[in-house]
């Protein structure tokens, strides 16, 4: 089972990818990142992102509270990813399943003219469940 490293390098190798990073969306701080980062600063892109996906996670509009809409066996978080679009590029996170708090994110910026949107989502998916996070 891969690790941080290696779930990392592995999303780099995407069509477009310029820079990925695990982010632990409590508290903003980057657990890995390589790459570029669309700020210039791995940490700050990390805390605007769990931003993002904290809004994403704990906003009833996104997360309804009653589970109306969830499958009966559902575990985890309600929300399973987000992409946002800008003009020159593709952002998508990926909330992790962990044995602890579910508190983690893989996020992962896409050149917009190279990258592959939907086969990052899917192949984010395949990385974050191989995750392993100690």
């Amino acid at each position: 089972m891969p690790g941080i490293d290696e779930c990392l390098l592995e999303a780099m190798t995407l069509p477009g990818a310029r820079g990925a990073a695990i982010v632990d969306w409590t508290s903003g701080l980057a657990l890995g990142s390589v790459g570029e980062s669309p700020n210039g600063d791995h940490e700050a892109t990390a805390a605007e992102t769990a931003e993002v996906a904290r809004a994403a996670a704990e906003y009833q509009a996104f997360a309804p509270a009653d589970g109306a809409f969830e499958e009966p066996d559902a575990k985890g978080l309600p929300v399973e990813d987000l992409m946002l679009t800008t003009r020159t590029g593709f952002h998508l996170i990926r909330f992790v399943e962990t044995t602890f708090d579910s508190s983690v994110f893989l996020h992962l910026w896409l050149d917009r003219h190279t990258g592959n949107l939907a086969l990052a989502r899917m192949r984010l998916r395949d990385i974050s469940d191989r995750l392993v996070l100690v």
